[in-house]
């Protein structure tokens, strides 16, 4: 049975792109503390126990899934604009994309009696049209200790590249056995699914994922965390959502006012600030990001 790599929490972030890049997916072994963990629990889980489990196979019928965690924990801010898995996107994601953006954020419990989860993809949110590209860089914290009995996520190293239609042998399978604070790292393209809990107690992880900045997200952010609770965030975290634009030409909005008393052509940011000419669709660092990547090699 294959192994996945266990790094410190200092890993740097070339050794764990090497990593990825082979195996598809590793863990970082307590990248926060068991206070923190503490902290984040104790904002999620009134939301978690009030969930409704899934209605089919996959989703789960004993397992819940939990979201909306930037409007509703502090911690989970904290966790998803994490400076180690900032510095994995810049180099993972933003060579695809101008910038990057957060995909979703679920807390996922799987609960006693749960059977597995059908191997999958990640990547699959948007069907198997997306070729020669790596869209999104995902993470699962362990809010409790994830063990083999109580489901810790499968996961089959090395499976980056196969064919979607490729199913994995048992024994290609291994498991993101971890401590609570430990992070899984894994790949859009490396199969896996959450394990069968065969134990006692839940297992509740932290799904946290980003994708490319031109890409639909999984978690519709703009409706978890409306404007009302973006504003109130600090500039970065409110980008990272989506209040801002994918590229130059691309998130733009018109406020639906009458005539003459709003702009017309705005960025996302405007339901926030308010502030905005409404002349112009993007920042002229994206403008300079197409012009470099369209210009000839001789005016290069």
């Amino acid at each position: 049975m294959p192994q996945l790599v266990t790094l410190n929490a200092d890993a740097s972030t070339e050794d764990i792109l090497t990593i990825l890049a082979r195996d598809g997916a590793l863990i970082i072994r307590d990248l926060v503390s068991e206070r923190d963990v503490d902290r984040l629990a104790s904002e999620i889980m009134p939301f978690v126990q009030a969930t409704r489990p899934g209605q089919d196979g996959f989703s789960g019928t004993r397992t819940t899934r939990t979201g909306a965690l930037v409007a509703r924990s502090v911690t989970c801010r904290e966790v998803i604009s994490h400076p180690l898995l900032h510095s994995l996107c810049e180099a993972f994601l933003k060579p695809n994309c101008e910038r990057w953006q957060l995909h979703l954020g679920q807390v996922i419990r799987i609960m006693p009696g749960q059977e597995a989860q059908p191997i999958h993809r990640d990547r699959w949110a948007w069907g198997t049209h997306l070729k020669g590209v790596e869209p999104q860089l995902n993470t699962i914290w362990a809010v409790t200790d994830f063990r083999h009995e109580n489901g810790a996520t499968q996961v089959v190293p090395g499976s980056v590249d196969w064919p979607d239609d490729r199913r994995p042998t048992e024994d290609e399978i291994t498991w993101a056995e971890m401590s609570r604070g430990s992070v899984l790292i894994y790949t859009g393209s490396v199969f896996h699914g959450g394990g069968a809990n065969v134990s006692t107690d839940d297992r509740i992880g932290l799904n946290i994922t980003y994708t490319l900045g031109w890409l639909r997200q999984e978690e519709n952010q703009y409706l978890s965390c409306p404007p009302e609770i973006a504003r109130t965030l600090p500039p970065a975290l409110q980008a990272l959502i989506g209040y801002e634009m994918g590229s130059y030409a691309l998130g733009y909005y018109t406020p639906p006012l009458p005539p003459g008393e709003g702009p017309e052509v705005v960025s996302p940011r405007f339901a926030l600030t308010g502030e905005g000419t409404g002349s112009a669709l993007g920042s002229d660092d994206l403008l300079a990001a197409i012009a470099a990547q369209t210009a000839s090699p001789e005016v290069v």
